[in-house]
């Protein structure tokens, strides 16, 4: 039976508490298989916990920034000082075969007509931002397929292929016979100024993307954070979405 209701999500980030609130929403939402972004730790404690759940889940996976700089094949000179302590504080708290994993993921993956990558479509290794029109067309240049997701910027937002190109920040989307690239938001850390966890729905079938939000106990991973001695910005952040 091909897979026709898709679960959308990424930039987990080690948010235990977020990850298991999304994934019982798309539990609800009766969905066939799972796609997923990247950065499936950085920033939070619960880095082992989302390793084991994202692999027991088994979604097609690509690689995040945080992810590779955990498994040693991203520099730390990418990153701000937090996350730095962050995918230090990882490194340690990992086992060998899960950091191995993490660096076993590509930069991007295809099923059907649909393309993943964490940043971008047109140079995923660099691990850039698509927020703009211009960086959606870079991307629908290299784009192969008709729909792509995409993670990284942590903002649910959808652009479409055109002259000119056009975006849409709405819930429910309606593709249609529109190239797109979208971004469900991120899981664990959103930075739209909405703290509920961020994830979508997507049809292959009908083309139709839905944005959801959930709530979930953003006191229990601030006190993770804490307790695990990482900065204490990788925690209150939660509290406002950014």
């Amino acid at each position: 039976m091909p897979t026709l209701r898709y679960g959308v999500f990424g930039d987990i980030h080690s948010n235990l508490a977020a990850l298991h609130a999304v994934w019982e929403a798309m539990e609800r939402e009766r969905v066939d298989g799972y796609l997923c972004m990247g950065d499936i730790v950085g920033y939070g404690a619960d880095a082992r916990e989302c390793v084991a759940l994202i692999r027991d889940l088994n979604p097609l996976v690509v690689a995040g920034n945080h992810d590779w700089a955990v498994a040693g094949k991203l520099g730390l000179e990418y990153f701000n000082i937090q996350a730095q302590a962050a995918i230090v504080w990882t490194r340690r708290a990992l086992e060998a075969e899960d950091i191995a994993w993490l660096g076993d993921l590509p930069l991007t993956a295809t099923v059907g007509d649909i393309t993943l990558a964490h940043g971008t479509v047109h140079n995923p290794p660099a691990f850039e931002y698509l927020q703009t029109p211009y960086d959606a067309h870079l991307s629908f240049q290299e784009l192969q397929t008709k729909t792509a997701f995409v993670g990284h910027s942590h903002i649910p937002v959808s652009f479409f292929d055109g002259t000119p190109i056009t975006y849409s920040i709405d819930e429910r989307i309606e593709f249609g016979d529109r190239v797109c690239i979208a971004n469900p938001g991120s899981v664990g850390q959103p930075r739209d100024e909405d703290p509920r966890a961020s994830f979508a729905i997507f049809d292959a079938e009908t083309r139709i993307l839905q944005v959801k939000r959930v709530e979930y106990d953003i006191g229990r991973t601030i006190g993770g954070i804490l307790r695990a001695g990482l900065p204490v910005l990788l925690g209150e952040r939660l509290r406002i979405g950014r």
